[in-house]
């Protein structure tokens, strides 16, 4: 009996040595999370990858930077055995938002279940939306330190929302639904910031090929070494407190995010415009959004002539010849006597002057010009007709190869301008995993 101590000791060393690794693996705590972003080539949308499910599937969704939360068909072979429907007035649907409650008449299956509150999946490029049930599953993602990923990890209870195959239509190929990143408790950044205690930021850096974006703080590391996150210029981010989705309950406000962009100007002059348009309204009408879902910047009709005639008399000045237009796009020119630059092609620089006139988004070739052909050249901006609900969509094209800080806690913005003046680019981060 004397070397009973002993004996317990050794068992206890016995159970630490097994039970420590698992421990550990749960006590890894991320700084930031990280997901690859590819541009689909026929529909010009913007595609991430994220696993879900027990055992984990991956699956292909479209990134939209305004959308209201994680939305996955649920009736095309969704297999899970952590599948979980968010019950009628559980803290799920409070943090969610949903007043919807009811139930399926059919076998219960993902998607289809009794006494859940639901949610209304929006198809942000279609504008079609449905009603589709809350749900929980395990979701994985990437750690990163900012310049590697490393090792996956994991949340157990990730909100989301189920919808019916049909609000796939319009989507890119091969995607099982889209990943909304927007101003909501349940969209990717405020869940992920939630379950690891990260800073409530992400970052978006969009490319014509492979592009990257993070969830929590910098840095942002880009080959050859550069912190994108030290590049940043910061403006306010604005709340339009009226609901922008396809369908939404009264008093809800919108999820996307609007900067207030105070004037225009091309090659440093300003452009005339109507600026009452520049402010959102009582009813939510009017001012600037970013969008990933809308391939090219979308002015309202009066902004775009303004904008479009003052570029066509800038270009005249440097001796760019105008041509005919190629759809989308209504302004293209010759490429005959427009020069490369390491920041595109040389045309006037179009100047977005946001909440002071020393904060400028500066829009250079490489953003403003679509290449259609060898020979001609088009202003990738397009006309948003008369009484648009917004007056001015900064779109994809407009976005890529500039990083984009979206801080939900300080309510700001960070970009970057164009990354091609730092020698670095979207598709430069080092996606060799250090795990």
């Amino acid at each position: 009996m004397a070397n009973t101590p002993n004996f317990l000791r050794l068992i206890s060393l016995f159970q630490l040595f097994f039970i420590a690794p698992s421990f550990a693996q749960q006590s890894f705590r991320p700084k930031a999370l990280v997901v690859p972003v590819t541009k689909h080539a026929s529909t010009l949308q913007y595609v991430t990858q994220i696993n879900q499910r027990t055992p984990l599937v991956p699956l292909n969704l479209v990134l939209d930077i305004g959308g209201q939360f994680l939305w996955v068909d649920c009736d095309t072979n969704y297999v899970s055995s952590t599948y979980r429907p968010a019950r009628c007035r559980s803290a799920q649907c409070s943090l969610a938002r949903s007043t919807s409650c009811g139930d399926c008449f059919s076998a219960p299956r993902p998607g289809c279940n009794n006494n859940t509150c639901g949610l209304t999946p929006d198809n942000t490029i279609t504008h079609t939306a449905t009603s589709g049930e809350l749900a929980e599953d395990t979701v994985s993602v990437q750690s990163t330190n900012g310049f590697n990923p490393g090792r996956n990890v994991t949340v157990s209870r990730f909100l989301f929302s189920c919808a019916s195959t049909f609000l796939l239509q319009g989507l890119a190929t091969g995607v099982s639904g889209m990943a909304g990143l927007g101003r909501t408790k349940i969209a990717l950044p405020s869940q992920f910031a939630s379950a690891f205690s990260f800073h409530r930021k992400f970052a978006v850096c969009l490319s014509s090929s492979k592009g990257v974006a993070f969830f929590g703080d910098g840095p942002y590391v880009l080959l050859p070494n550069i912190d994108a996150a030290q590049l940043l210029t910061f403006t306010p981010l604005l709340v339009n407190p009226v609901s922008t989705a396809s369908a939404f309950s009264q008093g809800e406000p919108s999820a996307e995010y609007f900067i207030g962009v105070k004037s225009i100007r091309i090659d440093e002059k300003a452009v005339p415009l109507n600026t009452t348009l520049l402010s959102i309204n009582s009813e939510g009408v009017g001012g600037t959004k970013i969008s990933s879902v809308d391939p090219y910047t979308v002015l309202e009709a009066s902004i775009f002539k303004a904008v479009t005639e003052a570029f066509v008399k800038a270009s005249a000045a440097r001796n760019i010849t105008r041509v005919a237009g190629v759809a989308p796009f209504e302004v293209c020119f010759s490429s005959e006597n427009v020069v490369g630059t390491r920041l595109g092609a040389s045309v006037p620089t179009i100047e977005l002057v946001l909440h002071n006139q020393k904060t400028i988004w500066r829009i250079f070739g490489a953003n403003s010009m679509v290449s259609v052909s060898d020979e001609v050249l088009c202003l990738g901006f397009v006309n948003g007709g008369e009484k648009p609900s917004t007056s001015i969509v900064i779109g994809g094209y407009q976005l890529e190869n500039n990083l984009l800080q979206f801080d939900l806690a300080a309510s700001r913005l960070g970009f970057s301008s164009l990354l091609f003046g730092s020698r670095t680019t979207c598709a430069n981060f080092n996606f060799t995993s250090t795990a």
